[in-house]
């Protein structure tokens, strides 16, 4: 009788701490599933803007491409001037070699003129010995005056061709410098930009990537989290069975005792004959840890308990977490030097004093009545589960555990599962 009572009340002693625990366990299961939702969001918009950024990406190659196109055209065109620059290049050669000879012979005749002067057209004019030689003679120096001036009339002519073959020459060569140099620039500014956009595409798959990985942790974290929290329910259906069926034991050992006595008491009686009035039974009363106060009630403490430790409040109930507006504080966030003293601010009982993820080295104590207190991000925690902590005692050290960058004391009050403003329940500082 006494194994099943005693039973009985570890398992109701027990109980609640499991019930914290599965409701710690499902607000972490909560926290990460929303976080699951927040980063398949995220990745979705990296790939929208990945998407984005290959787009633009094809378009700067794709013109890119046309461009090498009207490159490698303008290298071909670059090489059939390259031909018709030699062949202005030959016929300059040529006509300058052309000129060349034609002052020669311009040269010779041009002396020749100059000796003979008209001396030798006047003697003949005046010899009239011989007629038709006399003739002969004069026709002769037509053909020499008109080759003289057909000489010069070609000389000017190859100098007026040589003239525009040279500014021929330097037209195409100025054209083509100046195609050139526009292609190439173009060709330099789509290289640059595609260039900015392939390290920004490889920037978007870098983070691709990265929040792969961490929604596959978060998963992982949410299967794991799963887990547990299955393990507890299992728990305490378990747990909640057997108190049923050891209370059951206990109210038929209970009932046969009473008939026990109540049969020895008759038989007594009988014996006797004196009948006695029975004794009336007083049932023993089993209290659960639910039910214990620890130095008073939690809810008549509203506004006068002391802060757990002395700081200043970095983060305060219901802000945004970080940049995102849908996450909210369900606690606050005290600086503090590290390895300052933090103090239950009401008595109770440790009902978890392990490192958990988010939180870092965390205290949970039992208040009584539905309440928790929780003290996270400690260095060193001070008390195991199941001690029992008067109001003001010492049950961890600030510090930054959990991945925080700079010491605080995460502090928060749980009423029936629920978060409570800390503020409402601690003393206003002055």
């Amino acid at each position: 009788m006494l194994r099943v009572l005693i039973a009985l009340a570890l398992t109701c002693l027990l109980q609640p701490a499991f019930a914290d625990e599965r409701t710690q366990t499902q607000q972490q299961l909560d926290a990460t599933r929303q976080d699951i939702a927040e980063l398949k969001k995220l990745l979705g918009k990296l790939q929208e803007e990945k998407s984005g950024v290959q787009k633009d990406l094809k378009g700067t190659e794709t013109e890119m491409g046309k461009l090498e196109k009207q490159v490698e055209a303008l290298q071909k065109e670059l090489k059939k001037s390259e031909s018709e620059l030699q062949r202005l290049d030959d016929e300059k050669k040529k006509l300058q070699s052309a000129r060349i000879e034609q002052q020669r012979l311009i040269a010779i005749q041009a002396r020749a003129a100059y000796q003979n002067g008209r001396q030798e057209y006047l003697k003949l004019l005046l010899n009239q010995q011989n007629p038709e030689k006399f003739a002969r003679t004069l026709t002769y120096y037509d053909y020499l005056s008109q080759a003289r001036l057909e000489q010069l009339k070609n000389f000017n002519e190859t100098l007026r061709q040589l003239a525009n073959v040279e500014k021929d020459i330097g037209l195409q060569q100025a054209q083509l410098l100046v195609q050139k140099s526009s292609l190439d620039s173009q060709r330099d500014e789509l290289d640059k930009v595609r260039q900015e956009r392939q390290q920004v595409l490889a920037k978007l798959n870098d983070d691709v990537k990265a929040r792969d990985q961490k929604l596959a942790a978060r998963e992982q974290d949410q299967a794991d989290l799963s887990k547990v929290l299955k393990t507890i329910e299992e728990t305490l259906a378990r747990q909640a069975r057997e108190a049923e069926e050891a209370r059951q034991k206990a109210l038929i050992a209970q009932q046969e005792a009473e008939k026990k006595r109540l049969r020895e008491a008759q038989a007594e009686a009988d014996a006797t004959d004196a009948p006695r009035k029975p004794a009336k039974s007083t049932p023993g009363a089993l209290v659960s840890s639910s039910g214990e106060t620890f130095g008073g009630p939690f809810a008549s403490t509203r506004g006068k308990l002391p802060w757990p430790v002395d700081g200043r409040l970095l983060a305060r109930f219901g802000e945004s977490r970080g940049d995102d507006a849908r996450t909210k504080w369900d606690g606050v966030m005290i600086s503090a030097n590290a390895g300052s003293q933090v103090h239950a601010v009401h008595g109770g009982r440790v009902v978890f004093a392990d490192w958990l993820r988010g939180a870092g080295l965390l205290v949970i104590l039992d208040h009584g009545n539905g309440f928790l207190s929780l003290y996270g991000h400690n260095q060193t925690l001070l008390k195991s589960a199941g001690d029992v902590v008067k109001a003001g005692e010492s049950i961890s050290t600030v510090g930054s555990s959990g991945g925080q960058d700079t010491p605080a004391l995460y502090f928060a009050i749980r009423q029936q599962g629920h978060p409570s403003d800390p503020a409402q329940w601690c003393r206003a500082q002055g």
